[in-house]
């Protein structure tokens, strides 16, 4: 609880009310999403946006008033029904005034504090702490989302005045972090759990690492106590730089079976409570009967029975070691698991873990390689997660037991359809990965989503980690899967799938969108050249790959490595792939180009069967399939059913003559959705899979197919300046503002694939309104007419493929405006713009 009066003391704040309607809340907030009623909301200027604008929300909420800084919030209106005003206290500064208070009411309470840090288990000894002491004490602890130089002063506002003691729990992801804690809450007693690779990015080294912890004792009172992990040799060398007394601890045997009641966490609540008078008998009941944290080991049931084990939480390499350790032993027996059941571990992404994240998901892979047996499957989750993946494989794990998705679905319903009574799920990534979502989906009862993590208000559109350039791809893998699903259900079960993924997936990225198309139908993928089958392979895709291009005969050994399928029509080269195939000791496989009327690649009709039959014959070759290609399926249907006649002339011409010959293939995705007759039995599909309009004339489309656009292309503004009449704007001084001009720059440009001649992409999206490019396009910035747009300051989002508010600038507008089509505009952004998914 917060009085009005402590915190104006504690900030020397200014009230724009001299008599304020309410005098105590009942505790911050700062996301106006999650604002409460009777709540006093923070407006803060974070990396992401200003919480002044959110204000009004917050109030509307519940929040009986605000505290703001001075010169960025006006005097709110008073309520139209005449009810009280909101409460506005102004600051200099907001954060500082936060820290103030909280150092204010720390002091002015004069609790004993008792701080708790390390690099994994803090949230967990922070709760077994307080459940020991709750025997004997009201105790304040602070949720473990609010353990930062933010979160704890935030925390602190709940504090209420039958609290008798404070465990709070302390987090760092930057230098410094911990001792400005130990500056606001002064502990009289510090925990350190243990060191490990957590927030390695920011930290570097274990080393440093342990210089950020140690802040904490560090700081205690000579009359202090600083209990340490004495099996954690990082953490035992603090004991020489404290002046309280040091306390050494070992994981102990802990009461009860469930796995989130971890030993030394059980040992250090049970030394806290010894320290504080709890008798020993309390503190071991206190500790059987400790719920799990949410996504702390928290043992759920599953579907089909199965026992669904959510960490969903956070992840470490440290966390997920002792995660794969608990899961694949014996453990799960003592949660109701099947001695010989399956065990799938489904892991996301670990943050981070900077230079360090590849090497450290590998070794997360291979130590579940070591473990597995027969009863284990790996299923990852994410860009990182694969090289779990990848660690797994190359330490020996058998292919068939290691799956990898990028996209929760496809995680979930790969365990939904096998997983059995007795079985073990356990879920387990960081918070990026959200990976509460897969356990949602794998819940038996519904209400049970309460128990899981980040449920409040809010989570749902928030971006934990950050594209790596103000500029970049929003890719909806959902969308990818969703568009393959549909044309699938137009084409029908017996007609295979092949997702094109030319042009790194048409600009979406290839080995994300393989994945999540081969995990929702489709059966090949489809590229124009070998160093594009190298990437899939590479990153551990399996399925047949067609190379549809040209591929010279210089390339046929490596092809052949990398098991890719080749595209052929000309009979020199078919004996090139021949030899080398001989050489390597392995078949070519190859599928027949025809050129029906394309007039490009392809051995043209007359000749055809025979051109078959002789590639057939020779050694080391075996035609598995036939194709052609159409021009124009989009928009001609009398010749794209010419173009067809030609091709079943050589089918039948062929006959039966080639008995390999089981693939036949036609259709592109206008072919595919336009014209049954076409599909045979695989199809490719490009445009569609994207979500990309395949038709010139929409009447060609089936009625009921609906294509979701995987991709919005994104950026922010960088700068906002007011231009006086006459000014020019870039390079060749092309455009003059005629009146005073509102000019914002955005961090795009050519070198993007943001088009700078002979046209340009003509408009952006700036706070749901259309705002005009001006002046020429440079070939890192690009500058955009704001000046009817209130309100546009850096950092606001800005669309330029992609929705925002009821505006809409599609590929096929870009394209109109660029006088081209909309596979020039996606498969044209280069690859410095991330892709995010």
């Amino acid at each position: 609880m917060i009085q009005l009066l402590d915190l104006i003391e504690a900030t020397q704040g200014r009230l724009f009310d001299d008599a304020p309607a309410a005098r105590t809340f009942t505790g911050f907030c700062f996301d106006s999403r999650r604002a409460r009623p009777g709540e006093l909301f923070v407006a803060l200027k974070t990396e992401r946006g200003d919480g002044h604008d959110f204000v009004a929300d917050a109030l509307r909420r519940g929040a009986l008033g605000a505290l703001v800084e001075d010169g960025r919030f006006a005097r709110p209106e008073a309520p139209a029904d005449g009810g009280a005003s909101p409460v506005v206290i102004a600051v200099p500064d907001t954060y500082e005034a936060l820290t103030a208070y909280a150092r204010y009411i720390v002091r002015r309470r004069n609790l004993p504090v008792i701080g708790i840090t390390g690099s994994v288990g803090k949230s967990s000894t922070r709760a077994a702490v307080a459940a020991v002491l709750g025997r004997r004490f009201r105790v304040f602890q602070n949720p473990a989302n609010f353990n930062g130089r933010l979160g704890v002063p935030i925390a602190l506002g709940a504090l209420e005045p039958e609290h008798e003691i404070i465990v709070l729990e302390m987090g760092a992801d930057r230098l410094g972090e911990i001792r400005e804690l130990c500056e606001i809450a002064a502990p009289q007693v510090g925990i350190v759990t243990n060191v490990s690779e957590a927030h390695l990015a920011y930290f570097g080294s274990l080393d440093a690492i342990a210089r950020e912890k140690r802040a904490l004792v560090e700081g205690l009172p000579a009359d202090g106590l600083a209990i340490l992990n004495r099996e954690d040799p990082r953490v035992w060398a603090m004991r020489d730089f404290t002046r309280a007394s040091v306390l050494p601890i070992s994981p102990a045997s802990c009461p009860g079976v469930q796995p989130h009641l971890q030993p030394l966490s059980c040992a250090i609540a049970q030394a806290v409570g010894r320290h504080y008078g709890v008798p020993e008998h309390e503190a071991t009941e206190a500790l059987a009967r400790l719920p799990a944290l949410p996504g702390r080991m928290s043992v759920l049931r599953g579907v089909n029975d199965a026992i669904l084990v959510d960490d969903a939480f956070s992840a470490s390499p440290a966390s997920m070691r002792a995660a794969v350790a608990w899961a694949t032993g014996d453990q799960p027996e003592r949660v109701g698991c099947d001695r010989r059941g399956r065990r799938f571990l489904i892991l996301g992404d670990m943050d981070q873990l900077g230079d360090q994240s590849a090497r450290l998901h590998r070794e997360i892979g291979a130590l579940i390689a070591r473990h597995a047996d027969g009863r284990v499957t790996l299923i990852t989750l994410g860009e990182q997660a694969y090289y779990i993946a990848e660690g797994a494989r190359e330490a020996g794990m058998e292919a068939a037991s290691v799956v990898v998705t990028y996209l929760a679905r496809d995680a979930v319903a790969y365990v939904r359809d096998r997983a059995r009574a007795g079985d073990l799920v356990l879920v387990k990534g960081d918070v990026s990965a959200r990976m509460e979502r897969v356990v949602a989906e794998l819940l038996a009862d519904r209400a049970d989503v309460a128990r899981l993590p980040r449920q409040e208000p809010g989570w749902e559109a928030v971006r934990v980690a950050q594209p790596a350039r103000p500029t970049w791809l929003d890719v909806d893998l959902g969308a990818i899967a969703h568009n393959v699903r549909a044309v699938k259900s137009v084409i029908g079960e017996s007609v295979g799938l092949m997702a094109v993924l030319k042009a790194d997936g048409y600009g979406h990225g290839a080995v994300k969108v393989a994945r999540t198309a081969l995990n929702n139908g489709a059966t090949w993928c489809g590229v124009a050249s070998l160093n594009e089958a190298a990437a899939l392979r590479s990153a551990g895709i399996e399925a047949p790959i067609l190379i549809l291009g040209f591929t010279p005969a210089w390339h046929a050994r490596e092809a052949l490595l990398r098991d890719a399928t080749l595209t052929v029509y000309d009979l020199d080269v078919a004996r090139a792939y021949g030899r080398a195939a001989q050489e390597l000791n392995r078949t070519a496989r190859v599928h027949i180009k025809v050129d029906t009327g394309m007039g490009r690649l392809g051995v043209l009709p007359e000749g055809a069967a025979d051109f078959v039959r002789a590639v057939a014959a020779l050694p080391g070759v075996c035609v598995e399939g036939i194709f052609t290609h159409f021009s124009c399926a989009d928009c001609d249907p009398d010749y794209t059913r010419l173009q067809i006649a030609r091709f079943r002339h050589v089918l039948e011409a062929l006959g039966d003559d080639v008995p390999t010959l089981r693939y036949v293939h036609a259709a592109n995705s206008a072919g595919a959705l336009a014209y049954p007759e076409a599909r045979f039995n695989l199809v490719r599909v490009g445009l569609a899979m994207y979500g990309l309009n395949p038709f010139a004339p929409a009447p060609l489309r089936p009625a009921d197919l609906v294509l979701r656009p995987a991709l919005a292309w994104k950026t922010t503004i960088a700068q906002v300046k007011r231009l006086p009449p006459g000014s020019p704007v870039s390079y060749g001084k092309r455009f003059i503002c005629q009146r005073e001009t509102t000019i914002a720059v955005i961090p795009v440009g050519y070198a993007d694939g943001f088009r700078r001649a002979p046209h340009t992409f003509g408009e952006v999206l700036v706070r749901g309104r259309r705002a005009p490019i001006v002046g020429a396009v440079c070939m890192d910035q690009t500058m955009i007419d704001v000046s009817h747009i209130p309100g546009v300051r850096i950092g606001d989002e800005v669309v330029l493929i992609g929705r925002q508010g009821d505006q809409c600038i599609t590929a096929d507008d870009a394209a109109a405006r660029l006088g081209t089509i909309s596979y020039e505009v996606v498969s044209a952004i280069l690859p410095r713009v991330p892709r995010v998914s």
